[in-house]
């Protein structure tokens, strides 16, 4: 498993680092899964090694998380691929351009990795920002039980 050592950059006063995924449940407990129990918010997947969470500091208070996961979506090409789960802002944080200094970390990451596609269930809500980021998406909108609609988007890393 990388450690945060391995991968840690400095943008404008904001650290992205790798974390540990319990680091991630404030965060993803507060934006994605609002008024239910926190063990919803460990994902399937969190614990395997290559399995990698960011966390994005501004100072030294976590304001932003994300998390990829070597996975396929077998409606996608058969090639190196991992899926971003999780990504979430601090509501104070939002609009700001965090979310896409977070997808960059991301990209840049899984390119080291000789990844070559990274893809999402984006919340229907969301599909602006990722195409605003690149990504396409790829079939029909979905329903993810307790969650809401979603779509799958896509983008070729280089």
């Amino acid at each position: 498993m990388l450690h945060s050592i391995d991968f840690m950059t400095t943008h404008n006063n904001l650290v992205f680092k790798l974390i540990s995924p319990k680091e991630t449940y404030p965060i993803r407990h507060a934006i994605l899964r609002a008024g239910k129990p926190l063990a919803s918010c460990k994902f399937d997947g969190d614990d395997l090694g290559t399995t990698l969470h960011i966390g994005t500091y501004q100072n030294t208070n976590l304001v932003g998380v994300a998390t990829l996961l070597n996975a396929k979506n077998t409606e996608l090409e058969d090639v190196v691929s991992y899926q971003l789960r999780g990504m979430a802002i601090r509501e104070d944080q939002q609009g700001k351009g965090l979310g896409k200094k977070i997808i960059n970390y991301a990209e840049t990451i899984l390119q080291e990795k000789h990844v070559l596609l990274l893809w999402m269930n984006a919340r229907e809500s969301a599909i602006p920002f990722y195409e605003n980021c690149g990504y396409t998406k790829s079939g029909r909108i979905f329903d993810i039980q307790k969650v809401g609609p979603h779509v799958v988007m896509f983008k070729k890393l280089k």
